[in-house]
């Protein structure tokens, strides 16, 4: 019963995000005097609608209002999106400023909402690990004055910056055996160690045997109000970072396609960390922290210049700018639709693989 409230948290949190993000483009689209034919909370059949005045919702100034049966997302479907309808209000029709902010705007409203969320849960933490050395493991060999040294605090692993206790093994654990380079603060001073051997290994602490890196932080801070806004902050930044570093290892080879969860997935996931955790209210703690991560994870891919996404659609505008300024010509509305289109069924196509997949690991 527990795994099914919080599978319906989760799925009830997704179409908030969704919703959120739909809402960016249709208030800025509002805001620039772009027309709006429909604003819909939710997907599927229709339980409610209502728009001002009388006259079909694409007559002029019309904006069909709509809920939906299904909480899972929503849309904000704007005149003349991927044609030139001939309305000035159209979307086609405006200065490519003003598309840009329009196409901005989802996102940024989705980093806002998990920004919040983060600072939230931060506000909430009175006390907060730092990363700063206090013991090594027995069988640590490079501690001394040209290592490293009880005291230390680590503020940079490979050109990364370390700005919460949980960085240090995000980034360190990304070696290649080969050496790291780290910048510590000690005694006030910031000390740099260049390709500094920092692999995993068999290390002993506290009786108990464990593979590692044999650094032991175990400095706790007390946190201000400010403090915590600014690692709700620092957190954010990070989901960024990891984000980044995914899609680089993906690219890479790093990562198979075949890890990727689709939204069944990360449903499964989050409400799997829910129901595990010790409380009701960690549970519930824990599912905002994994929505908020996704929140920002929304914000970041809807930019990449993919056709069919926020950024594809940007890409364009600037594309077009640059033949508009050699040329004195623009792509056609009609053409660029048909690329839009074309990469909505690819993902369409992707996302059903990865459903399929990640249904498959639930019940194999």
């Amino acid at each position: 019963m527990a795994r099914f409230l919080y599978i319906l948290l989760a799925i009830l949190l997704f179409g908030v995000l969704i919703a959120i993000h739909e809402f960016g483009h249709f208030f800025t689209a509002k805001l620039l005097g772009v027309k709006v034919n429909e604003f819909a909370i939710g997907m599927g059949p229709l339980i409610w609608q209502s728009k001002k005045g009388t006259g079909e919702p694409w007559e002029e100034g019309k904006t069909l209002y709509s809920l939906r049966l299904f909480p899972i997302g929503g849309y904000c479907a704007m005149e003349g999106e991927d044609e030139d309808t001939g309305d000035p209000g159209a979307f086609s029709r405006q200065a490519g400023w003003k598309k840009i902010i329009i196409l901005c705007a989802g996102s940024f409203m989705n980093f806002v909402l998990g920004l919040v969320m983060t600072v939230v849960l931060f506000l909430g933490i009175s006390q907060a690990r730092v990363p700063e050395i206090t013991q090594f493991a027995g069988g640590f060999q490079h501690e001394g004055a040209d290592g490293l040294m009880v005291g230390d605090r680590i503020v940079e692993v490979d050109g990364h910056g370390i700005w919460l206790y949980a960085d240090v093994q995000t980034y360190l654990s990304r070696n290649d055996g080969n050496g790291v380079d780290l910048v510590v603060e000690r005694d006030g001073a910031r000390i740099s160690l260049s390709d500094f051997p920092m692999g995993r290994y068999e290390y002993e602490f506290e009786g108990r045997q464990y593979r590692g890196f044999g650094l032991i932080f175990g400095a706790v801070e007390e946190l201000s109000i400010v403090q915590r806004i600014g690692q709700g902050f620092a957190q954010t930044i990070d989901f960024v970072r990891v984000i980044w570093m995914s899609l680089g290892d993906l690219l890479t080879g790093q990562v198979a396609v075949s890890e990727l969860s689709g939204v069944i997935g990360v449903v499964d996931v989050v409400s799997e960390v829910g129901a595990g955790s010790a409380t009701v209210a960690l549970g519930v703690q824990n599912v905002f922290y994994f929505m908020a991560l996704i929140a920002v994870n929304l914000a970041v891919m809807n930019m990449l210049p993919i056709p069919a996404l926020d950024g594809g659609r940007i890409f364009f505008v600037l594309l077009n700018g640059v033949i508009y300024a050699i040329s004195r010509r623009r792509i056609p509305e009609k053409y660029e639709g048909y690329v839009h289109a074309g990469a909505f069924v690819v993902l369409l196509a992707l996302m059903a693989v990865i459903a399929l997949h990640d249904v498959w690991n639930i019940f194999a």
